[in-house]
This record gives structure tokens, sequence and C-alpha cells, in this order.
């Protein structure tokens, strides 16, 4: 945190070099903490791999390497969507180490954009940026329910300015941070509650992968069941008996509505679960 320490540790790893940052006091802690969360996700990443494959060959260094990337979701229609993508775009490269992915540059000539959203939403962090005509546009709703599908970590950033054509229902679920679509000054903590949704992710993963049973009727999932994930389990995996989540446990209203969808289907934290795995 000073100048002139690391030359005297002689260290041969690469800092946090708080010495550096011109911003005042607190948003340099604001940083240091975003900057160790990010550092924190990379290593629990890495550590999950070896939890999945105990014995084998250590990663490469180049997927240790792999940045964190945002999917930003926007839409044109209203003129604001692209502009708040492309200030997020701007301050994720000029503040973090995180990459991002914004269709209307990343997307290669002669590829199908469809093919490619659908690869880069299963390797990101989806944040939506919820301006007044993204429900009602097709694909900003499909990249959604993609997301949801997949199962990768997501934000919601509110920018409605006059209000939303339609409430699109799965976007509910997961945080939100509001941020004025003029000023947009809020893309620290944007930033901030994006690296805490991927490293709560990777220390779920990694939770799981070290628990001594994991029963073929039980599925594990990193947020909160909602319908659309049931609907999920449904179509893609063998109905399972038990949903386990992280805490805090849902509502008795939400149950009851999963156990009316889903007849026979046992909704547990993972506290619950395994005070009843041990009794």
């Amino acid at each position: 945190m000073e100048p002139g320490v690391l030359n005297d540790l002689g260290l041969r790893e690469q800092a946090l070099r708080w010495d550096t940052w011109d911003s005042p006091s607190e948003s340099r802690e604001l940083r240091l903490i975003r900057e160790l969360t990010y550092q924190f996700a990379q290593m629990l990443r890495h550590h999950s791999h070896e939890l999945r494959e105990p014995g084998g060959d250590p990663p490469e260094l180049g997927r240790h390497l792999e940045k964190i990337q945002v999917f930003l979701s926007h839409t044109r229609r209203d003129g604001i969507g692209k502009e708040i993508a492309e200030s997020i775009r701007t301050w994720l490269h000029e503040n973090s180490a995180m990459a991002s992915f914004l269709d209307v540059y990343d997307i290669p000539g002669g590829l199908s954009f469809s093919r490619v959203i659908e690869h880069h939403i299963g390797r990101s962090v989806f944040l939506a940026i919820h301006t007044d005509h993204y429900s009602s546009r097709e694909w900003c709703r499909r990249e959604v329910i993609e997301a949801k599908r997949m199962r990768v970590p997501m934000v919601v950033v509110d920018c409605l300015h006059a209000g939303d054509e339609r409430a699109f229902p799965y976007l509910g679920n997961v945080p939100v941070v509001r941020m004025d679509p003029v000023e947009k000054n809020r893309l620290p903590q944007i930033a901030g509650r994006l690296l805490d949704e991927v490293l709560l992710d990777f220390l779920w993963r990694c939770r799981v992968e070290t628990l001594q049973e994991r029963p073929a009727d039980t599925a594990f999932k990193a947020r909160p069941p909602e319908l659309v994930s049931l609907a999920t389990l449904a179509i893609e995996e063998r109905k399972p008996g038990v949903v386990v989540y992280p805490d805090p446990p849902r509502g008795r209203e939400e149950l009851d509505l999963f156990g009316a969808t889903w007849r026979g289907l046992r909704v547990q934290t993972i506290t619950q679960w395994l005070a009843e795995e041990a009794a």
C-alpha cells in the first residue's frame, strides 16, 4: 500500500498496486474489494477444476488466465440501451480485468449471430440492461431465457426512464442495480455486483464438489429455484425429487407454487438438506 515497499520484498508475483491508484480513499477501498473478488473468483475456478478432476493434469496457464467475461444484453430500439452498454464496456476495459461481449462489435462476419450469442452467454456473467423497450424485443427475451437455461450468473441494471412496455417475468430472481440512464453514475457498483455473483457461483460449485454424497435424484443449483429453472430441469434432465440451493430459504408462498407445478418435488436450502441427510 505504500510506495517503494515492493522492491524491498523482492516478490516475483504480480501485486495489486494500491500505491498507484489515484482515486480518493473510499473509491480505492471499493476498487480493492473488486480486485480481490476477481482474483478469488479466478482461484475458485481453478480449484473447482481440480475438484472435478482430482489427480488429473493441472490446468494450463492459459485457462487460469482466461478473463471473466460480461455479456452485455441490450436493445438498440430506444437509443439509450446501446449507449449504456458501450459506457459499461468502456468502464470495464479501463478499470477492471474483466472482458466483455457486445454484439455490435464481437460477432465476426460470416458466422451465425445466434450461435455466437449462445456460445458467449454460456461462458459469461450475464448483464441485462433494462431500458424502456428491453422487454418488448424478442432477442432480449431470448437472451434472458438462454442465460437462465444455462444457469450463468446474472445481474439486471434498472435503467428505466418512462416505463416498461411489458414486464418480462424472467428478469426476476436475480440482483438488480438501479442506475440513472442519463447520468450513468453507478458503473463501479455494477462491476462489483457482477463479481459478487461470479464469486458466489464458483463458491457454490466448489461446495457441491466437496459433498461426500450426491444422490442421483437431487439437483444442486446455484440460485434459488423459479418456474423457468424448473421447466429447464424437466426438459433437459431427469426429473429430480429434490432441488437444493444456497441459503436463505424461499417463502412458503413460493414453495407452495413449486409444489403445485411439480407434484412431489422437494425444494431445500443446502443447510436444510445437510441436516436432513445427517439425521
